[in-house]
């Protein structure tokens, strides 16, 4: 009889175990250790997938919306200058390959003053989004007469009326913005656009359309600010900001709005397109009323803090 080796499991690694200890497992411990490999390989799976989920640092980024990367809502687009324009808005600079690109025309309107057209190239108007991060080739312009802001832009088109413009030559400007209100540039320069600009005094009867006169005519009388409004929007500037937060107010073309402001320092309501003003006293409530007799997009603004109340969006 041939002698076998002493049988000792305790003692024996898998592979040095004897014969006897050689066969297969049985079914159902193969069965649970089949069951354990699978249950971590989950957990590694649903690990690694919480981690992708988090994006960068470990949290998620919830902060921009659907469809917009990560990198575009954190507003790295170019490099940002130390240079600023005249508000002192920051210069972001990017490539002259494909950098946006502005061309302003400017036409008399027949009734009155001029219509301003804004030729654009590798940009698009963004008013949905404007205060958001700054986007490649999107934003928004300003328009400037001679260096002095006129009006915010959110559209290739634009009517100047000729009561905004005093008697002579001008320079009117358009610059174009990112939704983060940094201008864009381009080797150093901001991408803006530039025309010429004349308005001549015409004493114009009552009634005829296109004048534009700086005599000693007064102007035509303004409706009553009692007058009763059909859209009223009240607004309080304190501290340097304003309540509620600037938003758009919709209106039919046709319809009187009321602004009712309070601001704790005296300051001056400008609405622009309008040509319309009121001085606004320090605590008190001030209420500017027009019609909107014309169709488009305007900024209603104070002029010594230069902050925007609203937003009348006219249809």
């Amino acid at each position: 009889m041939t002698d076998r080796p002493e049988h000792r499991p305790d003692a024996l690694d898998d592979d040095n175990r004897c014969d006897a200890c050689a066969a297969p497992p049985p079914r159902a411990v193969r069965r649970l250790r089949r069951t354990a490999r699978a249950a971590a390989l989950l957990t590694l799976a649903l690990l690694l997938a919480g981690g992708a989920a988090t994006g960068c640092g470990g949290r998620a980024t919830t902060h921009h919306k659907p469809g917009t990367s990560h990198e575009q809502a954190s507003g790295s687009v170019g490099t940002l200058l130390t240079a600023t324009d005249a508000g002192g808005h920051r210069f972001r600079e990017v490539s002259a390959e494909g950098a946006p690109e502005v061309q302003l025309t400017v036409r008399s309107d027949s009734e009155d003053g001029w219509n301003l057209q804004l030729a654009v190239k590798n940009y698009r108007f963004t008013p949905d989004s404007t205060g958001g991060a700054a986007l490649p080739g999107a934003g928004h312009a300003h328009l400037e007469l001679d260096g002095r802001k006129l009006a915010r832009l959110y559209g290739p088109w634009f009517h100047l009326p000729a009561a905004q413009v005093p008697e002579g030559a001008h320079t009117l400007t358009v610059r174009l913005y990112a939704d983060d209100h940094t201008a864009w540039a381009v080797a150093g320069k901001p991408v803006e656009g530039t025309a010429q600009l004349t308005a001549t005094a015409t004493a114009t009867a009552p009634g005829q359309a296109g004048g534009h006169s700086h005599g000693d005519t007064p102007p035509p009388p303004q409706a009553p600010q009692s007058e009763q409004a059909d859209r009223t929007v009240t607004i309080t500037v304190r501290d340097g900001k304003v309540s509620p937060a600037p938003a758009r107010t919709e209106l039919r073309r046709g319809e009187r709005v009321a602004l009712r402001v309070t601001s704790d320092r005296a300051d001056t309501l400008h609405v622009h397109g309008y040509d319309k003003e009121l001085a606004l006293p320090a605590g008190q409530e001030a209420t500017l009323t027009l019609t909107a007799d014309r169709t488009g997009l305007f900024e209603v603004e104070t002029h010594t803090s230069g902050l925007v109340l609203t937003q009348l969006l006219v249809r």
